[in-house]
């Protein structure tokens, strides 16, 4: 399926073909039938460096210059030049002596030597910069829309490894709203298994302190009147009229969810989902908000054999990391939600011997800048919504555009070597990656390579070869392992 864009057509417009698309390639995931994984062909699993991933996403572009990767500092002044502005955070010293990141992020400078800093991911130039097409392609590796539905990230790990404890759901999706926010139906379009079908798709936990409650049976629905219930509801489902429009495989694979979540509900494993069984003391050191409640919970599922975890800041339009107005202000609050919980996560996975064991990442769509758009050469339209020459007021200082040419991602644990700096992009603007630039397509073949599964790793769906990685061809960054 082409997907054409006109870079003159309004966003709304943009989207509403998208969306679109994206549902035709979901109404074929449904209909096809069970996707087969091709042995031999020359695939050969690595031996793995991590068996579980924890993904912390900082849905919305995460300025690099505001984070990771800081540059010229430049302090408000009323009537500063825009063109001025590189980064409205100082460098601070970290514990590696080669590698500053922004003030702000003091509790993370502190744990720097335990990972790999990657400045110089890139993203490719999608036409109109739209977060969900962004957003698709990271979590998938495909750029959107698909003639089929491609499987998020901690899908592909939960099909190719399998759970690591079997009452555990393998891909658990923690702190993202479907419903009641903006762009719901592109986010729901990446949130998903795709064609591998619903067992293989996330459990959703919007809210991490309500997490306890989405496992616990319904009140009075204990015992054998519990488990009558799921009898029924099975029946159900399995005499509705609507199954003809489904394959045998996505019918089967939804009763298959459907028994993996009532044994969940059944067991001891339940427990991990409750923070309030955290003390008090550990509950206050992640408290920083619901993202910061996410990664304790987080923390929790993958002590209690979780394989796949993400916590995100949560993507909605024009807030938290979609910094189009009242840049500096808004990521010095972020800082202070992700900086203390993501240095926590770290050292408590280390304390219980698991960091070596989980890969821990940082990562959002894209970077953002103070003038560009994109790229250099780029002819996506400006989104900013405060455009001027000089700046007179503080909403007008901060990072405003998104920027597709230099972006960071941190990683933890999983084999990645320890206070290591990999990539570099320019001191000056356009802040591009000048050295060792990685695409998405790497990346994933990095992140996969790490969980001991093979880029080239490839499922025949509808008679056609699907990769984990596009077309099987990411090469992953070796430099960055021990």
């Amino acid at each position: 399926m082409k997907f054409d864009i006109d870079p003159e057509a309004p966003d709304s417009i943009v989207r509403r073909d998208f969306l679109k698309k994206l549902g035709a390639a979901s109404t074929a995931a449904w209909m096809s039938g069970a996707p087969q994984i091709v042995r031999g062909a020359g695939v050969e699993h690595p031996e793995a460096k991590a068996d579980a991933c924890i993904l912390l996403w900082m849905g919305g572009g995460m300025a690099a210059p505001e984070t990771f990767d800081p540059k010229r500092y430049a302090p408000f002044e009323s009537g500063m030049p825009v063109d001025s502005v590189l980064s409205t955070f100082p460098s601070i010293d970290t514990s590696v002596d080669h590698i500053k990141i922004c003030a702000g992020l003091e509790n993370i400078a502190q744990v720097m030597d335990r990972g790999t800093l990657l400045r110089s991911v890139v993203q490719p130039d999608l036409g109109s910069i739209l977060h969900s097409r962004h957003q698709y392609h990271w979590h998938t590796g495909y750029v959107p829309p698909q003639t089929v539905a491609a499987p998020h990230l901690g899908a592909w790990m939960a099909r190719v490894l399998g759970p690591q404890n079997e009452v555990m759901p393998p891909f658990i999706n923690i702190g993202q709203r479907l419903e009641g926010v903006g762009e719901k139906e592109e986010l729901k379009a990446f949130t998903t298994a795709g064609f591998f079908g619903s067992e293989y798709g996330p459990m959703n936990l919007p809210f991490p302190e309500e997490a306890a409650a989405a496992v616990r049976p319904p009140e009075g629905m204990t015992g054998s009147r519990f488990s009558d219930r799921n009898k029924l509801f099975r029946q159900l489902v399995d005499r509705s009229p609507h199954r003809e429009y489904a394959s045998d495989h996505q019918q089967e694979s939804l009763m298959r969810s459907m028994d993996n979540a009532y044994r969940l509900l059944n067991s001891k494993e339940r427990e991990a989902f409750d923070i309030e069984k955290e003390p008090q003391e550990v509950r206050d050191k992640y408290d920083t908000g619901r993202f910061g409640r996410g990664c304790l919970l987080a923390r929790r599922l993958v002590e209690n054999g979780a394989r796949f975890v993400e916590v995100t800041t949560e993507y909605v339009p024009f807030l938290h990391w979609d910094t189009h107005a009242n840049g500096h202000e808004t990521v010095d609050r972020l800082h202070q939600e992700i900086d203390q919980p993501i240095a926590r996560l770290v050292l408590d996975l280390e304390e219980r011997g698991l960091l070596d064991r989980t890969l821990v990442i940082v990562a959002s769509e894209f970077s953002r800048d103070a003038l560009m758009e994109g790229k250099p050469g780029s002819e996506a339209n400006d989104q900013a919504t405060h455009k001027v020459d000089n700046i007179t007021e503080m909403k007008h200082y901060g990072l405003h555009r998104h920027f597709t040419d230099g972006s960071s991602v941190m990683m933890f644990g999983g084999g990645v070597k320890k206070g290591h700096l990999y990539g570099a992009t320019a001191d000056e603007r356009p802040l591009i990656a000048v050295e060792d630039p990685v695409t998405i397509t790497d990346l994933h073949a990095t992140i996969m390579t790490a969980m001991g599964v093979s880029p080239r790793t490839v499922f025949m769906i509808e008679g056609r070869p699907f990769y984990v990685t596009k077309d099987g061809a990411g090469k992953p960054v070796k430099e960055i392992f021990a």
